[in-house]
């Protein structure tokens, strides 16, 4: 009897050590990401996990951008971060100045992990480092492309959308008279970001002082002084011409476009998967057009959102951490995230596996993103945007080109004031964020 308890006890007692060896650790992601992209984003999760027995993270979505960033904001002062959070490349000079976060490359390296982060495509590197380093692992990396109505370009005698604007806009002209389609193309709801902003960094036209933000937060706007004037000129001309049309009364711009109304849409190349979809025409997509002056056009840059590391866990929660984003970068996740959603692989090694296994023979659009991002060497005018408050300034832009679109301003007026409003929220961001440095400590 004495052996047999003597057993028993033995037994619990290394049962009681096996347990919390085995127990996961579980940590927390916040996302923006809903519907099919939502859907996507759980799916990736849950390959992580099924793929080891040590980590597990549970996906939550918090809303919209904004609505991320706020609540992570406000759980951090509450002591209660999650330990990883997406947040819109806008949010970036945000994040890196809170005081609040862990550069992911420091913490992937003190644990372990061989990232190669010089492999990441150019534009989608140089955005998300500070001095060389990655601060955020890039996730969801996106960049405008020109989708276009093959039927109805054909129809009117043309092959393609052309290169430049000034030859598309002969084309938009011509199926309109030909009352080929309703309109020749629709506004994008996100028209600062493809039509201004993109249009600026192909077109080699600076936005703001100090490379764009990248060299300090003394940055000033000055895109009043270049070619985006005659960009927002041009709208208004389309638009006032019956050629371009702004989607409303139910209808988003992208259901003006699948339906047939309108024959070109630019939208970022994550609208693969709802296009594919929903479409009920013959669809294509090319390259952002570019300025007739302009030879060869720069990279365009990007949109979307990555992954930040919050301060204030445990080691072992930054182990589990570490290791979901060495998967995240690796080659087959790159390439399975690019195929399910449209989101550009991340790194270069990604892209080549990508096109041996003849992916692109298939999808041939899905390549454009990468082909117009690695476009040249990004310069300062086209490694992207760096503004404090940019949610902001974008807001002020955007409500300055309406102003022109409903015929009160005139596009030079109207950009004027633009920029004088996008300058005073870029010096109260620089009056609050003064003297302080990018976190550079490790966790």
């Amino acid at each position: 009897m004495g052996r047999k308890v003597a057993f028993i006890a033995a037994l619990f007692g290394a049962l009681a050590l096996v347990g919390p060896a085995q127990a996961r650790v579980e940590v927390q992601w916040w996302h923006a990401m809903s519907g099919v992209l939502g859907d996507r984003l759980n799916e990736l999760v849950e390959k992580f996990n099924k793929s080891q027995d040590k980590y597990t993270i549970v996906a939550v979505a918090k809303g919209n951008y904004d609505e991320v960033t706020n609540g992570v904001i406000a759980a951090y002062r509450a002591k209660r971060p999650p330990e990883m959070v997406q947040i819109a490349e806008r949010g970036y000079m945000t994040m890196l100045l809170s005081g609040a976060i862990v550069p992911v490359q420091d913490l992937v390296e003190q644990k372990g992990y061989k990232i190669d982060f010089s492999d990441f495509i150019k534009p989608v590197a140089s955005f998300w480092s500070y001095k060389g380093r990655m601060s955020a692992m890039p996730f969801n990396s996106s960049t405008p492309i020109f989708w276009y109505n093959k039927d109805h370009f054909q129809k009117a005698g043309f092959d393609k959308p052309a290169d430049t604007w000034q030859e598309l806009e002969k084309q938009l002209y011509t199926i309109k008279s030909k009352g080929i389609s309703e309109c020749g193309t629709v506004l994008p709801g996100d028209f600062y970001w493809s039509l201004l902003e993109n249009y600026s960094a192909i077109n080699n036209q600076p936005y703001g002082t100090l490379a764009n933000g990248f060299d300090g937060l003394g940055t000033e706007f000055v895109y009043n002084k270049t070619k985006v004037v005659s960009q927002v000129a041009r709208l208004k001309k389309w638009l006032d011409d019956g050629v371009m049309q702004i989607a409303g009364q139910g209808f988003s711009p992208e259901q003006l476009f699948t339906s047939g109304r309108c024959s070109t849409f630019v939208n970022s190349t994550a609208s693969h998967g709802n296009i594919e979809r929903n479409a009920t025409i013959n669809w294509s997509a090319t390259f952002l057009p570019h300025e007739s002056d302009i030879n060869p056009p720069l990279n365009s840059t990007i949109g979307g959102g990555a992954i930040w590391v919050m301060k204030g866990h445990t080691p072992e929660r930054y182990e589990a951490v570490a290791a979901f984003l060495d998967f995240v970068a690796q080659p087959e996740t790159q390439v399975w995230w690019h195929g399910a959603t449209g989101y550009v692989p991340a790194t270069n090694r990604a892209y080549a596996v990508a096109r041996e296994r003849g992916y692109y023979k298939d999808h041939p659009t899905r390549e454009i993103a990468v082909l117009q991002l690695s476009r040249g060497t990004p310069n300062e005018n086209s490694r992207g945007f760096r503004f404090g408050n940019f949610v902001q300034t974008m807001l002020a832009q955007r409500q300055e080109v309406e102003a022109v679109f409903a015929g009160q301003k005139q596009p030079q007026q109207a950009m004027d004031d633009a920029v004088k409003r996008g300058n005073e929220i870029l010096r109260q961001f620089e009056k609050l964020n003064a003297g302080k440095t990018p976190e550079t400590e490790r966790p």
